[in-house]
């Protein structure tokens, strides 16, 4: 079977996918969620003109010079406006938020008043007509759309999405992606380790990823290597609703790398299997029913390069989210020999020198060194057949953070 070039890979793998179905939740629950349809004002803000500052409600024609002599006729606080109207030389006591009183057309701050005592005010600075109050509908009118559908909700829209009185916002439901590990020499962290056996790192990693563009990571555990093991997580992560399934290791061609069989046996059509890149060459895709499947090579630097390139892009995909790959240009930091058929993503370590990019490459690139993948933060990115290149010469850096 030929290699799948990363671009081709990436394409099919990304083929018919689209957004999932709204669902309507709480907006305490909404933050980072994805709407499914536009958010209109129910209301208008401000539903009134309202006082800006803390001061007086006066006629403008009345403080346009100063001093100015008012008399005050009334208070008005926040939540509770005054009932009357605001006549010539009169003024209302008002605070932030309150309604302007009728009559009124400006807001004279309580810094610029002196208190003469017997209920009378003087104004020491002339106030214009309308200063210090907040128009009706000067954040949105009644109808007004405000947030377009697509748009994650981060904190401000969600005190916007309130302010104009909803409750509850339609949201793209988030893709559940469930991950199953492979292997009888794995065990979970913290275990007590037999000569032949080490930890289970790849799902963490693998969660993480899924969880960092808004999916949801469901943990089935290890599956020992026997065809019937594997297929009952696989069978479990169907029950549960899994709108992907992550498997890791088991998918290359070794007498003990079941996961294709498994899977093509519960009835997963193969769409691909082996691309031509570095590390993640076993990466393999396919689709049972309505859910993906993607089999992630057990190598951890391979299965977490794939999840950067693959899993995150299908899963943003699923969730409504805009994600791309933060590809940058920058210079080599060290000299690269040539390349060969398979696309490569070299850990690096990527600094700015003088305004531009200088990316280092580290000199052991191993695919199980978790630590080089942890302390780079770049993955330079060379095409097939690249030649040798120098320290200095250009590049593209994938950036990882």
């Amino acid at each position: 079977m030929a290699l799948v070039p990363v671009a081709e890979a990436l394409e099919r793998l990304l083929d018919g996918a689209a957004p999932l179905v709204a669902e309507s939740v709480p907006l305490i629950e909404a933050v980072d969620r994805v709407l499914a349809e536009p958010v209109v004002a129910l209301r208008t803000q401000p539903p009134f003109n309202a006082s800006a500052m803390d001061g007086y409600a006066a006629r403008a024609a009345d403080v346009a010079s100063a001093p100015a002599k008012l008399s005050v006729v009334g208070t008005a606080p926040a939540g509770r406006g005054f009932d009357g109207t605001v006549g010539q030389h009169q003024a209302v006591r008002i605070f932030t938020g309150a309604p302007v009183p009728e009559g009124a057309d400006t807001i004279v701050i309580q810094e610029n008043v002196r208190d003469l005592g017997d209920g009378t005010i003087e104004v020491t600075e002339p106030t214009a007509e309308w200063r210090n109050i907040r128009r009706i509908g000067l954040d949105f009118s009644k109808g007004d759309v405000l947030l377009e559908k697509g748009r994650v909700l981060d904190p401000a829209a969600l005190s916007l999405t309130a302010s104009a009185n909803h409750p509850r916002v339609s949201v793209v439901k988030r893709p559940l992606v469930a991950i199953i590990a492979t292997g009888d020499e794995l065990l979970p962290p913290g275990s007590d380790l037999g000569p032949d056996q080490i930890i289970s790192s790849n799902a963490y990693g693998v969660a993480a990823a899924a969880q960092s563009v808004g999916a949801r990571a469901l943990d089935l555990g290890i599956a020992a290597d026997r065809p019937e093991a594997i297929a009952a997580l696989v069978r479990k992560a169907v029950e549960a609703g899994a709108d992907v399934i992550v498997t890791l290791g088991g998918a290359s061609v070794g007498d003990h790398d079941l996961i294709h069989d498994v899977l093509t046996g519960e009835g997963m059509t193969l769409g691909f299997w082996k691309i031509a890149m570095r590390p993640g060459k076993p990466l393999m895709f396919g689709r049972l029913g309505g859910i993906r499947c993607i089999g992630l090579p057990g190598n951890p630097v391979a299965s977490l390069v794939c999840s950067q390139l693959f899993l995150k892009a299908l899963l943003a995909k699923l969730g409504g989210r805009d994600h791309r790959h933060d590809v940058r240009p920058a210079r080599l930091g060290a000299a690269m020999a040539a390349n060969d058929l398979r696309q490569d993503y070299v850990r690096a370590v990527v600094r700015e020198n003088d305004g531009q990019l200088v990316a280092t490459p580290f000199g052991i690139q191993d695919s199980s060194m978790l630590r080089l993948l942890s302390d780079a933060n770049g993955l330079i990115v060379r095409a097939p057949f690249a030649p040798a290149s120098a320290a200095g010469d250009a590049c593209s850096v994938l950036m990882l953070r």
